[in-house]
């Protein structure tokens, strides 16, 4: 006799019940990816380093005109909740007080990779992808460049392009602000 075991998926909803129940703590460092409660890398002093520089820069270029969300919750789909590194959101003027941020707030998406490359490019990619998020880029720390991701389609980008140190990055939705790539990555 062959037995199949089943998953248990948990939606967004009973993920945050496990939150406010005392089952998952703030010390916890967990996501729902499909359904599924996923414990996040430890951050490196490479990861926080460059999360902490695009967060400034991102402050300075875009203050009064987008939010910067730096490991905040984005929900994605019923079964999806990331924390992506950064998320460029559209301003609101209570600060997502009245409701958490979710994918059709979103200019941009941002990962930063030093040992997640894979589950950043081959599971969060999609999860991105199919929620409409028009833009999705992740800091490749260990090959030195961004991966640049644009015009999703299903669980797919359209639009891959890789760039490097000396390369300038613009949002798609504001095209008037460049970054420099090595001053991304640190």
């Amino acid at each position: 006799m062959q037995i199949e075991a089943t998953r248990r998926l948990f939606t967004v909803d009973e993920y945050h019940r496990m939150a406010e129940a005392g089952v998952l703590g703030p010390e916890d460092r967990v996501e729902l990816i499909d359904g599924e409660v996923i414990r996040m890398s430890a951050m490196g002093s490479r990861h926080l380093a460059c999360v902490m520089r695009a967060t400034e820069m991102f402050v300075a270029a875009f203050r009064g005109r987008a939010i910067v969300s730096s490991q905040i919750p984005l929900g994605l789909s019923e079964y999806a909740e990331p924390e992506p590194d950064l998320s460029l959101l559209e301003r609101r003027e209570d600060f997502y007080a009245s409701k958490a941020p979710v994918a059709r707030d979103a200019f941009l998406v941002f990962e930063i990779s030093d040992t997640t490359l894979r589950y950043d490019r081959d599971v969060k990619l999609p999860l991105y992808a199919a929620a409409g998020i028009p833009e999705f880029w992740i800091a490749d720390l260990d090959a030195g460049v961004l991966r640049v991701y644009r015009e999703p389609s299903g669980r797919e980008y359209a639009v891959n392009v890789v760039l490097g140190r000396d390369d300038a990055v613009s949002v798609l939705a504001f095209p008037e602000v460049a970054f420099r790539v090595g001053e991304l990555l640190g």
